[in-house]
C-alpha cells in the first residue's frame, strides 16, 4: 500500500489517500514489464512497408544487348537489382509484428508500472469545475502550483475527459491525457510527473485491484 498526500486546486495538501495493487516480485518486475513495453510498442507497428523485387518492377522485359561483343558486362533485364530503378534485393514486405501476452501478465505488468511511478506522482482533486472555460493557462498555473515544471513530460489520468479540460490541454505538447480505465505501460513510463485526481485513483484501485 502507498499512501499519497492530496492537493486541491490552489496546491495545498487537503487530503491523504492510499493505492494497493498487486505488483510482481522484485526478481521478476523488470523482466515482466519490459516484455509489456516490448509488446506495446511492437504491436503499434503497422507492418505495411513494401519494396518490389525485380519480378514486380515494371519494365526489364527486353535483353538490353546482346550477350557478347560489346564490351560491356552481360545484362539481361534493365529492372536488375545491380540498376537503377531495379529491384530490392531482401527488401521489407507487408508482416504482422505482433507479440503476444497473457491478460493476467499484461494487467501485472501495468499495476507494477503504475506503483513503481508513484514516486514521481502528484494526486490532485477533481479540478474540471475549476476550468470553466478553455484556457491552457489555467492548466500551466495549476502544474507550477502542484510543484511540476510544465515543461516535463506529464501524464495526466483523469475519470473522465471534459471538453474543457481537452481544449485547454492540447496546446501543451508534452501533456497527455489519459482515462484511468486506458493505462498502459509506454505512457506511465515515459512520462517525468504523473497527475492523478483523487477519483481516478478509486476508479484504477477498482478496475487494475484484485
Amino acid at each position: 500500500m502507498v499512501n499519497c498526500a492530496v492537493k486541491n486546486w490552489q496546491g495545498e495538501n487537503v487530503a491523504e489517500t492510499s493505492l494497493e495493487l498487486k505488483v510482481a516480485k522484485e526478481e521478476t518486475a523488470n523482466h515482466i514489464v519490459h516484455r509489456a513495453l516490448v509488446k506495446q510498442m511492437t504491436n503499434a507497428r503497422q507492418g505495411t512497408a513494401s519494396s518490389k523485387t525485380r519480378a514486380e518492377v515494371r519494365g526489364g522485359g527486353r535483353k538490353p544487348w546482346r550477350q557478347k561483343g560489346t564490351g560491356r558486362a552481360r545484362a539481361g533485364s534493365t529492372r536488375s537489382p545491380l540498376w537503377r530503378g531495379g529491384g530490392v534485393i531482401f527488401g521489407p514486405k507487408p508482416r504482422d509484428f505482433n507479440l503476444k501476452m497473457n491478460r493476467k501478465e499484461r494487467r501485472l505488468a501495468l499495476r507494477t508500472a503504475l506503483m513503481n511511478r508513484l514516486e514521481d506522482a502528484v494526486v490532485v482533486e477533481n479540478f474540471s469545475e475549476q476550468i470553466t472555460r478553455p484556457k491552457t493557462k489555467e492548466i500551466t498555473s495549476a502544474l507550477e502550483r502542484w510543484g511540476i515544471d510544465p515543461n516535463d513530460k506529464i501524464l495526466l489520468i483523469l475519470t473522465d475527459i471534459s471538453e474543457n479540460i481537452h481544449l485547454s490541454s492540447r496546446n501543451i505538447s508534452n501533456l497527455k491525457l489519459l482515462k484511468a480505465n486506458s493505462l498502459n505501460v509506454y505512457d506511465l513510463l515515459n512520462a517525468n510527473k504523473i497527475v492523478i485526481t483523487n477519483d481516478a485513483v478509486a476508479q484504477i484501485q477498482e478496475v487494475y485491484g484484485d
